[in-house]
């Protein structure tokens, strides 16, 4: 029995799946099956049921999978308690980035700490702000830049980088753009383009629009910010974006304050209370850029929040 055994079979349990449990180890889906084909057969005993869709757990590889991230645990901590007696700091960390958002200080971040620390592994992963909080839960990732609905995700500790109200942008010519500002109920007698569900910005409008029991017409979605802009001045909607987000569309949008949105759309760093001594430090760095962010050149977005 191996180590790299032990950390495949918690992969694959907490996957569900051979192929994505590969990518998340960074080897070959065959290789991850030959690994657990050896481990069972060691055990004398069938670790995963492979007859349906996903890879579900026996009743044998439940009782494996506890004492595995167990062993996994007590490995980690013999080499923090190592690397803290000498000054080290070494691993992997899985960083999460809400998709398509615009985070050049999480860069610069990520380049002081590399230099500081080489011995640490750093995996970027992009995913909705919703999915890399449950990562985080599961411990599958480290920390995570995501957006949220005003308030920090139970559990968790955060930093807090921007935080914004809701506007809505269309064309100079959209009947709305007369309006100093607009309610959810004029909102609901036009098409709205928005980020997809899941995403910061999203959950505040859809709880607003719940809130007062009004239905919207989403006619079209994208992950990107700048995809929902472009929608919206081609016409094909009104967009829900972010203060910032419409303002770097100007002038080709229009940006109105939208009544009944109470809550602002919030951008974090997140992470769980658990003691990581290379997290804590990739913490550090990113504290710092947030704090003192370089000059934005003029042909880079500035920070938007998704």
């Amino acid at each position: 029995m191996e180590l790299r055994q032990l950390e495949y079979l918690v992969a694959v349990a907490e996957e569900a799946n051979f192929t994505r449990a590969a990518e998340r180890v960074h080897i070959s889906q065959s290789g991850v099956s030959a690994q657990i084909k050896q481990l069972e057969h060691d055990l004398g005993a069938p670790l995963f049921d492979r007859s349906g869709r996903s890879a579900r757990l026996t009743p044998a590889g439940v009782a494996a999978l506890r004492h595995a991230r167990s062993a996994l645990a007590s490995v980690d901590a013999v080499r923090q308690a190592v690397d803290e007696v000498n000054g080290l700091i070494r691993g992997k960390l899985v960083v999460g980035m809400v998709t398509a958002c615009t985070v050049t200080p999480l860069f610069d971040a990520l380049s002081t700490f590399h230099r500081s620390h080489p011995g640490v592994e750093i995996t970027l992963l992009e995913d909705t702000s919703d999915r890399l909080v449950d990562r985080l839960r599961a411990s599958t990732i480290d920390v995570a830049l995501v957006g949220t609905s005003g308030t920090t995700p139970p559990g968790m500790d955060a930093h807090e980088i921007a935080r914004e109200p809701l506007v809505a942008a269309m064309t100079a010519d959209h009947p709305l753009s007369k309006q100093p500002r607009v309610t959810l109920l004029e909102l609901a007698d036009y098409s709205v383009v928005s980020l997809p569900i899941g995403t910061g910005v999203r959950t505040v409008f859809d709880e607003a629009c719940t809130a007062m029991g009004i239905r919207m017409e989403i006619a079209f979605q994208a992950g990107a910010p700048t995809a929902i802009a472009d929608l919206a001045i081609r016409g094909l909607g009104v967009a829900i974006l972010s203060e910032s987000m419409a303002t770097q569309h100007s002038p080709w949008l229009t940006a109105r304050p939208i009544e009944g949105i109470n809550t602002e759309s919030v951008l974090s760093l997140v992470w769980t209370p658990a003691k990581n001594p290379a997290r804590q430090q990739l913490i550090h760095h990113c504290r710092r850029a947030f704090s003192h962010p370089r000059p934005t050149p003029a042909s880079e977005p500035e920070l938007a929040t998704p």
